[in-house]
């Protein structure tokens, strides 16, 4: 028996089509939202590992996804939710985060991601040492493609004023020891050492709320001997050491930051080719990235 064939009138095809269209949409914004996001590389701070041009797939699912942070393409705050995570990360991952701000701010002017390694996690300490990195004593695992752009470091005693904590008195190459906070730790605050967390706790309260008053410190405007931390923090620094404006710079990214792992290279081309020079730009692509694994 021959099927009987339906006709579809035009108007019928074109709802057909915008249902298949929406369902494609919705599909599509669920798997960005929880499963894969897209960044691209603007910076040479994970050279060679991660080149600028490369633009990366990155897992949201293993550190939990959340929902949408921000409007899209603007600076506008929205109201989320973040499922549970497979796992924590972990020294080592390549994981990209939105940028906290600059060493002194307590909020960044603008919503950026940045991609780093992950160097230390909660309650660790970190040390570097003339640039060898050390974490809880032992040396930190060197990445394949670390690289130095400098044939000398800075001796230990010479502080760098733009080091993270102010007052440091640190270096890039000669860092610590820095015991990352993690969630619950009590910290003994005094006129000496405010500088030291005044820009973490204003972050954790999203304002300017820690100041020194006639020799006393003042948190939300009461006075405070003491800071119980309210998250779990990371260190994060670019394999490209000695051109990377990392957490040496301007401190350690809180949990609730992360967006997930850096998976892999999805199409990477020269970034200084404008696309007024499309075939040119087109000649550059760089194919054997194209599905590189991150790592």
């Amino acid at each position: 028996m021959k099927k009987k064939v339906v006709n579809k009138s035009p108007l019928r095809r074109f709802l057909d089509f915008l249902k298949n269209l929406l369902f494609a949409a919705v599909a599509a914004l669920l798997i960005k939202t929880f499963l894969i996001e897209t960044s691209r590389v603007p910076t040479g701070s994970m050279e060679k590992t991660i080149l600028i041009g490369d633009f990366l797939f990155v897992n949201k699912f293993i550190y939990g996804s959340s929902s949408p942070r921000n409007i899209p393409f603007t600076n506008i705050e929205l109201p989320y939710f973040q499922l549970p995570a497979i796992r924590e990360p972990e020294a080592g991952d390549i994981v990209v985060f939105e940028y906290p701000g600059d060493r002194d701010e307590f909020k960044p002017k603008e919503i950026l991601n940045y991609v780093k390694r992950c160097i230390g996690t909660p309650g660790d300490t970190i040390v570097i040492d003339r640039k060898v990195v050390f974490r809880n004593g032992v040396e930190a695992e060197r990445p394949p493609m670390i690289q130095y752009n400098a044939n000398y470091f800075i001796p230990e005693g010479v502080p760098q004023q733009d080091i993270f904590p102010k007052g440091s008195g640190w270096n890039k190459d000669n860092y610590g020891p820095y015991i990352i906070p993690k969630i619950g730790d009590t910290i003994k605050l005094s006129p000496a050492n405010i500088d030291w967390w005044k820009t973490l706790i204003d972050r954790e309260h999203e304002r300017r709320v820690t100041e020194l008053k006639n020799g006393d410190v003042y948190i939300d405007g009461k006075p405070a001997d003491f800071y119980v931390i309210k998250k779990d923090y990371y260190f994060m620094m670019g394999d490209n050491r000695d051109d990377s404006a990392d957490s040496r710079f301007w401190g350690l990214v809180p949990r609730d930051k992360i967006v997930g792992q850096a998976l892999m290279i999805y199409w990477s081309w020269n970034p200084n080719i404008s696309f007024s020079e499309f075939f040119k730009l087109l000649g550059s692509i760089r194919f054997n990235r194209i599905a590189m694994i991150v790592d």
